[in-house]
């Protein structure tokens, strides 16, 4: 669904309304006759004004807004709704007849103000629904309402990654852009408004970015030239024919000048081997399909760079994908300036050193044994302050992924270069984290595991070893990652275009079936029980592992034990597995109330899985809607507008609307454009 009302405080058209779809049924519950209203926390950015906005419209309701400038006048916050001079239990009785009050930034109200929305909800005859910010000191009426129970109280976390990837749909970025922008704005959804409109503007010089003492640059042909950064030589302009030209990004993009170039190995001569061939996957044979368009046979497998900033932003466009990559450097927005400031002001003894010290230490920790005593005691105190994180074994690193560019360009280039001076150990790292993956893997244990190296290198544009990009992409795969997989098999073919292991998983990831598949795979013998043929695994699995326990529940047609594996499958990560086992479930139940459920969770895991389809998900999600919702969403999703699906049923074109806003609620999808990707249908791609 799409809501376009002007934000009062951006003044700017907001983003559709994505997810928080729990979190909304909660608002709406609170607003509703007979309850005394909510209270909605949560740091700022995070969407608690946008979540109230949508959750009250169309309800008779009354807002009020606390402000910085009038924090000190006395019921400024409602002078639009009582008279000049009023006294506070005059304003209770003038506003008791109000059905439903929205008190927006309520931490800004007033004392008096405070006092009165602390009254109005102990009279209980008007409804508040209350937002305000966590971490700023609040007025004791207003922190009251929740301490004192008398209103429910909301915290309202980030946005999951996977809506944060449903919310930027329209802006066509790749994969790996969509989890760097979730990473790097920690859920303040003003912040990744306001990046992704700098990174989406034609910037004609790099300027605005912070590209100081080692911090990446952008310019071709000298980029990473910063202290402590590894050069990434650029190659010459690549024109060989069926690289198939960029589609159009966002609306903010200008056209390219046509020039496109290949990345050499940047990583030569630092311990890292970018031409290390991989060993060819073992597939699962399982037909997956994933959003975008897949490489066809003219189609070059290399990710080609665009030309940098000028007229693209700080876009790149990613060959044969239609989508856009943000590589480099970190554009200075307003927000971003904002975020820096706790680190950047620092003025305690040895503190800035410190977190000097970390940032050029990027993307490895820096080892505790490495600090004296003095620099122990700065450094509690920049953990009290939560600007650096201390892992189990000692090792130090910032704790905000904004921080450590801001803090290298800040740098002169005296410092910079002291503190650069010793080339970063690249290699040993990768190889740390790609042991670490394959050791989950072969644990049947796919739950997320820290990777800070080579996403900080793919955040910087410096190609990835192939054998790295190969297990990375497996692991993303079998999480049920599939367009994350595609992007990491992608950068593995920078350095390496003929590398088979990475060939092999970006074209699983990418769903094509004649795939081969090692015959001593665990995965490729547990396709029989994806594909709901679990007598051909039996015995083939290994004995008590989930993946077993998930085969003889299908086998003995035990729903509540497919439930039950489908669970087990989830929490060992294996998102699009567990999904595929609710949907067996689901069609299992005798019960309708537990094919239900088990339908549910199916659909809700499923919406993780960045688009993948599978025969055991096919139409999964029809069964969420009613029987009109289904026809209209089928017809939708096949093209059709809703003044075509108006004539062809016989319907008031305003009644299609409201079918498919109730459907796309249930669905969570933004708009009919994800609506191919979510039914089962035959403009969708599948394999």
């Amino acid at each position: 669904m799409r809501t376009y009302r002007q934000d009062a405080k951006t003044l700017e058209l907001p983003w559709p309304f994505t997810g928080r779809s729990e979190e909304l049924e909660r608002v709406r519950a609170a607003s509703a006759g007979g309850r005394p209203g909510i209270v909605v926390t949560g740091p700022a950015g995070h969407g608690k004004t946008r979540l109230i906005t949508e959750a009250v419209r169309g309800l008779d309701h009354v807002r009020v807004t606390g402000t910085p400038e009038a924090r000190d006048l006395p019921l400024a916050a409602f002078a639009h709704l009582l008279p000049d001079t009023v006294s506070l239990h005059r304003a209770v009785r003038a506003l008791s007849g109000v059905r439903v009050l929205v008190v927006d930034d309520a931490q800004l109200l007033d004392e008096t103000s405070a006092a009165l929305v602390h009254q109005l909800a102990v009279h209980g005859r008007t409804r508040l629904i209350v937002a305000a910010a966590d971490g700023a000191p609040a007025p004791g009426a207003v922190s009251r309402l929740w301490t004192g129970e008398l209103l429910p109280r909301l915290p309202l976390g980030p946005l999951p990654p996977e809506d944060t990837a449903r919310l930027l749909a329209g802006a066509a970025l790749e994969p790996l852009t969509v989890r760097r922008l979730h990473q790097a704005c920690r859920g303040d959804l003003r912040l990744l408004r306001d990046l992704l409109t700098a990174l989406t503007e034609p910037t004609p010089v790099p300027g605005p970015a912070l590209t100081g003492a080692g911090a990446p640059s952008r310019v071709p042909g000298a980029a990473f030239t910063g202290a402590g950064v590894p050069t990434s030589a650029w190659g010459e302009a690549f024109a060989g024919a069926g690289v198939s030209a960029p589609a159009p990004g966002p609306a903010a993009l200008g056209p390219s000048d046509g020039l496109t170039l290949l990345p050499g190995a940047g990583l030569a001569g630092r311990g890292v081997s970018v031409s290390a061939p991989g060993t060819g996957p073992a597939g699962s044979g399982v037909p997956v399909s994933a959003p975008g368009a897949a490489l066809g046979p003219s189609a070059s497998p290399v990710s080609l760079r665009g030309t940098g900033p000028v007229g693209t932003g700080w876009l790149e466009s990613v060959a044969g994908t239609g989508e856009w990559a943000w590589r480099g450097p970190l554009p200075v927005t307003p927000a971003v300036r904002e975020r820096l400031a706790p680190a950047l002001e620092r003025s305690g003894p040895g503190e800035r050193d410190i977190l000097d010290r970390l940032a050029f230490a990027e993307p490895l920790p820096l080892p505790l044994d490495e600090l004296d005593e003095r620099d122990l005691e700065a450094l509690e105190r920049l953990e009290a302050d939560g600007l650096v994180d201390i892992g189990e074994q000692g090792a130090v690193t910032l704790a905000h992924p904004l921080h450590g560019t801001a803090l290298r360009a800040a740098a002169g280039r005296l410092r910079a270069r002291r503190l650069g001076r010793a080339a970063p150990a690249y290699g040993p790292a990768l190889d740390a984290e790609r042991r670490t993956l394959v050791r989950q893997m072969e644990r049947l244990d796919v739950r997320p595991v820290p990777t800070p190296v080579g996403e900080w290198l793919v955040a910087h544009g410096i190609p990835l070893p192939a054998r790295y990009a190969e297990v990375r992409a497996r692991f993303a795969r079998l999480r049920g990652e599939v367009r994350e997989a595609a992007a990491w098999a992608r950068e593995g073919l920078r350095p390496a275009p003929r590398d088979g292991g990475c060939r092999g998983e970006l074209r699983l990831a990418e769903g094509c079936p004649d795939e081969p598949a090692g015959p001593d795979d665990v995965h490729a013998r547990y396709t029989a029980v994806r594909l709901g043929e679990p007598g051909r695994a039996a015995g083939r699995l290994p004995a008590g592992s989930v993946l077993a326990r998930h085969a003889d529940a299908l086998a003995r047609a035990d729903g509540p034990a497919l439930d039950r594996a489908a669970e087990a499958l989830a929490e060992r990560g294996f998102t699009l597995y567990a999904a595929e086992a609710y949907a067996q479930a689901a069609r299992t139940h005798r019960d309708p109330s537990a094919a239900r459920r088990s339908r549910t969770r199916a659909v809700a895991l499923a919406r993780r899985c960045q688009g993948a389809s599978t025969p055991a998900l096919a139409g999964l999600v029809l069964g969420e809607l009613t029987a009109r919702q289904r026809q209209i969403v089928t017809l939708a999703a096949a093209g059709l507008s809703n003044r075509e699906i108006a004539e062809k049923l016989t319907l008031s074109v305003r009644t299609v609307g409201n079918h498919l806003y109730s459907a796309y609620t249930r669905l969570g999808a933004a708009d009919r454009t994800a609506l191919p990707w979510l039914l089962d249908t035959p403009d969708r791609e599948t394999a």
